[in-house]
């Protein structure tokens, strides 16, 4: 299946900033400060029922600073609070990242035992004289001349796109309580930021008690911006929109541990009054992926099962039983030749990953200009009996443009499938690490609603099955320095049908 361009049902969308400020909230925690977090909710006209929109990062032992932070999003331009010169540009593009590093010098010693523990946080100034935190480094050690590690920060963010516009960065010195120790802050902006491409730029650290209660008092420190470097991002729209095409595979596990179809304790069980979990999971996200098609053709397989008429066991046989083409028209033909598939092959085993993902991996490898992008989403219950070849399978599909969801159905405690997932340590093969994270896992039993809501329950999970698909399509193109096309014209020449795997 392809996700093609843009569609005609799409139409610009406006994006908005939430701002959230809080003062003097409540210490809640009995051997620290509090580390407040704001939560928003939208109510549905439909159904009045609230649900969860976005979450602010959690802002450790601030809680009674004059904290302000935000949602995802970006702000309308408004005009900036800095000195705008003439006839020089005012505004950063939407889509540039900012890469710095900073070190400070003879910081002010804060802790009585020993050095201090500093690290920043960045503000950026609103219209209003406000500001909202952006970014906070971490905390380095027992050192009053840190060395912070280099980080990307999106323009937007620092500044929103105003080149001019008050940057405002505090210093701290970390306390294991949360109370953390002023230090003293200094003032820039992007442009100035921007300087250091060229040349390092010295900040004074000031602490305005300190500088009206001292006569004598020069500066609490010094900050060095080290270096600064700005690359363009793009948005996963932006290569949609220039014709970059998604093509889904879609592949069932029928090995005999997810137990008989025909028995009510079966995973495949075909009950006359409801969907199996793996047809619910189906339906689910090939219900939301099928509205970016305009074929709604999707090659599915299945794998570890005897095939009729000579009992053959195949790990990646085609749902229809058409090995010339082994599409089927939207997710009711899926549906529909996986059930067929039930009643004529044999549950077998064992259950092998690595021969459909390599099988997806071959169409993927002999199409590098970003034109298209391979997603195999596989059903299983977990059980895996190929780790080894399937980490080799993994590790080598990592380098195309190519992403695994794995949907995880049953009671298993799917040890292997987040061993796969690879988001706390990068999966790895014969010493060879993944060039970057490709698989996504989620167990269906986390998206079981009691309640009955089955609609909202699967909902979920399309959204968090299809959550890092994003970013995953946008590492592989950054690696190959793949910018998107250009918007087609309103009548684009027809695209040819991707390569099926």
């Amino acid at each position: 299946m392809s996700l093609g361009g843009a569609s005609e049902r799409s139409v610009p969308a406006t994006k908005i900033e939430i701002t959230v400020s809080c003062r003097n909230l409540l210490d809640l925690d009995t051997f620290s400060k509090s580390d407040p977090m704001v939560v928003l909710y939208t109510q549905s006209r439909a159904s009045q029922e609230w649900r969860e929109f976005g979450r602010t990062e959690v802002q450790r032992g601030l809680q009674n600073q004059h904290l302000q932070t935000g949602f995802p999003g970006t702000s309308v331009p408004g005009p900036g609070r800095g000195d705008r010169r003439p006839g020089q540009p005012s505004r950063a593009n939407p889509h540039d990242i900012a890469t710095m590093q900073l070190c400070a010098n003879k910081l002010d010693k804060k802790d009585f035992f020993g050095k201090s523990d500093p690290f920043l946080v960045f503000y950026r100034s609103n219209e209003d004289g406000t500001f909202t935190i952006c970014h906070k480094t971490e905390v380095v050690k027992n050192t009053l001349n840190p060395v912070w590690q280099p980080f990307s920060i999106p323009v937007r963010a620092l500044c929103n796109g105003d080149y001019d516009r008050t940057v405002k960065i505090d210093v701290y010195d970390w306390d294991r309580d949360g109370s953390h120790d002023f230090i003293g802050e200094f003032t820039t902006s992007y442009r100035e930021l921007s300087k250091a491409q060229n040349q390092f730029t010295v900040y004074e650290v000031l602490n305005p008690r300190k500088k009206c209660k001292k006569k004598k008092y020069v500066n609490s420190g010094t900050v060095t911006l080290l270096s600064f470097s700005v690359d363009s991002e793009f948005t996963f729209v932006d290569y949609i929109k220039g014709g970059t095409q998604l093509n889904f595979t879609v592949a069932i596990d029928f090995t005999a541990s997810n137990g008989n179809p025909l028995q009510p304790t079966s995973l495949h069980y075909m009950s006359p009054y409801q969907l199996s979990a793996y047809a619910m999971a189906l339906k689910a996200v090939g219900e939301i992926i099928q509205d970016y098609d305009s074929d709604k053709l999707f090659p599915a397989y299945g794998f570890g099962a005897k095939l009729p008429p000579e009992g053959r066991i195949s790990h990646q046989f085609p749902l229809n039983n058409n090995d010339e083409d082994p599409n089927c028209a939207g997710i009711e033909g899926v549906l529909e030749s996986y059930f067929q598939s039930l009643r004529t092959v044999q549950l077998y085993g064992p259950t092998y990953f690595a021969p459909v993902i390599n099988q997806v991996a071959r169409a993927a490898a002999k199409i590098s200009d970003g034109s298209q992008y391979y997603v195999l989403l596989i059903i299983t219950d977990g059980v895996i009996s190929d780790m080894m070849q399937t980490k080799e399978a993994i590790v080598s599909a990592s380098s195309l443009p190519m992403s695994i969801i794995i949907v995880g159905v049953g009671p298993a405690m799917f040890e292997a499938m987040e061993e796969l997932d690879g988001d706390d340590v990068r999966v790895s093969s014969r010493g060879r690490y993944a060039e970057r994270d490709i698989v996504q896992f989620v167990p269906f039993r986390d998206y079981v609603d009691r309640s009955g809501n089955q609609v909202l329950s699967m909902a979920r999970l399309a959204k968090d099955v299809l959550a890092e698909i994003p970013e995953q399509l946008l590492s592989y193109m950054r690696t190959r320095d793949i910018q998107p096309r250009p918007p087609p014209p309103a009548n684009p020449s027809p695209i040819p049908a991707p390569e099926q795997p």
